[in-house]
């Protein structure tokens, strides 16, 4: 894949500031190891995100019942009935207004809020400030299948924004948050951990849930290494074998396991209580699990883990710093302080390090001449970062997904962070993963997962 270059600091800010930035029958089916070595998953890692893009002016309060030039636009618009001072044929010229009939302009909006008297929301604000088009707003009334505005309406009917890819399945299952997803080698099926303490294994031919194992527990993370699946609960961690049906369960983890990770027959634990536990595997002729080390040094709970080159392993924490481990000797090797609120999700790619923190922010780390790591860039977002994951597109360009507290995921062509698009949910999205072939897969609070794909040319 194309290699990501962010030394030319210089370059980069220059083309910020100038943009403006601060049907297969075979739904989704996996046989190879996805053409991505190169990323290593975040483990932890929108329905109607307020962004100032969407809106003529960032400035939105009551305007005065007297004042001229307003336009009065019914919010919940499913209906004509019960609006006070309006008749049907007043309310159907209003339908009739587009919205591409309106100039822009700098003068103020408002918005009527709620009165107790009445049923239907009445939205005051200025003829001018009806938007265009808004491409960062999902229209809430289309979602409820009650929009009458159709064409005409200034808000998107569409789970995302993007050409270069499309919404492919929906998989409905679980009914709490999805916190962790998965594709196990050579079992052509997609696994899928929830709050709802059910692990479900989706038949990647049909899209239809084949199996559905009732843990009792919450899940909090799921990982997997070739065959391996593994499922991180309150104070155990549960291991399959999806090709031998083979099951263990690894003790030791105080809380609830947040975080998985695994690399060849090491598996990494991240715990509530600040604690990362590593067991070593041996797959000859008896399959055992051994307790490796415990890994003391976060004050508070592990929420990502992931493992870079160079024998190296980092965390994230709610103690809002990042700490690199040697995992052969099992030694701390040094602690990154560049946040200032939870780190969410960590995801190493090429040879740097990519940080998203309930801070708003996302960090990319590279290593200096006498090998610490410092921040060399630093993306903004008016939300939270929950969760990150990246791949390349179809022509080979590297694009990081970015799940934000807004309940959309942003895509990103890097080292740029050009906008290529973004995805929308019901609810904030609590997982990625990537998969083979063009597809990626996200896992929200309702208890949804949805499949994507890119499009070739």
């Amino acid at each position: 894949s194309r290699r990501l270059d962010f030394q030319s600091l210089s370059v980069w800010r220059l083309k910020l500031l100038e943009e403006g930035h601060r049907e297969k029958k075979v739904l989704f089916a996996h046989s190879e190891t996805p053409d991505v070595a190169t990323i290593h998953r975040p483990r932890q890692t929108p329905y109607y995100p307020h962004s100032s893009n969407a809106l003529v002016s960032n400035t939105w309060r009551r305007a005065p019942r007297n004042s001229q030039n307003v336009q009065e636009k019914v919010v919940n618009h499913k209906s004509s009935e019960n609006v006070p001072g309006k008749s049907e044929s007043d309310l159907e010229d209003i339908k009739k207004k587009s919205p591409e009939s309106v100039s822009e302009s700098s003068s103020e909006c408002s918005v009527v809020e709620n009165d107790s008297n009445l049923e239907n929301v009445v939205e005051e604000k200025p003829l001018e400030h009806v938007p265009k088009k808004s491409a960062e707003r999902v229209c809430e009334f289309w979602v409820q299948g009650t929009c009458v505005y159709g064409d005409q309406c200034p808000y998107l009917h569409s789970w995302f924004r993007g050409d270069k890819f499309k919404r492919l399945a929906e998989l409905q299952g679980h009914n709490k948050a999805v916190n962790g997803i998965a594709l196990p080698l050579r079992c052509n099926k997609l696994c899928s951990g929830s709050s709802d303490g059910t692990i479900r294994l989706w038949d990647c031919h049909t899209g239809q849930c084949a199996n559905v194992i009732n843990l009792g527990g919450e899940v909090g993370s799921v990982c997997s290494e070739g065959p391996w699946l593994f499922v991180g609960m309150p104070n155990v961690v549960k291991v399959w074998n999806t090709e031998s049906g083979a099951e263990y369960s690894l003790n030791g983890p105080v809380g609830q396991v947040n975080a998985l990770e695994s690399i060849n027959d090491l598996l990494f634990a991240g715990v509530e209580d600040g604690v990362i536990l590593a067991w070593k595997g041996t797959y000859e002729t008896n399959i055992t699990f051994q307790l490796a080390a415990t890994l003391k040094g976060h004050t508070h709970g592990i929420t990502s883990l992931v493992v870079g080159g160079g024998n190296r392993l980092y965390s994230g924490s709610k103690d809002h710093t990042i700490r690199v481990w040697d995992h052969e000797n099992w030694q701390c090797i040094m602690t990154l302080n560049g946040h200032d609120d939870v780190v969410k999700s960590l995801m190493c790619w090429d040879k740097y390090l990519f940080s998203g923190s309930l801070d708003c922010t996302i960090k990319v780390w590279a290593s200096t001449e006498d090998g610490s790591l410092e921040v060399i860039y630093t993306h903004s977002e008016e939300h939270g970062i929950l969760a990150l994951s990246g791949m390349t597109d179809p022509d080979v360009k590297p694009i990081l997904y970015c799940s934000c507290s807004d309940k959309s995921v942003h895509l990103y062509e890097l080292p740029t962070f050009t906008d290529r698009g973004r995805l929308f949910a019901k609810q904030d999205v609590q997982t990625l993963q990537i998969g083979p072939g063009g597809l990626f897969f996200t896992g929200d609070q309702t208890g949804l997962l949805t499949v994507y794909t890119w499009l070739a040319d």
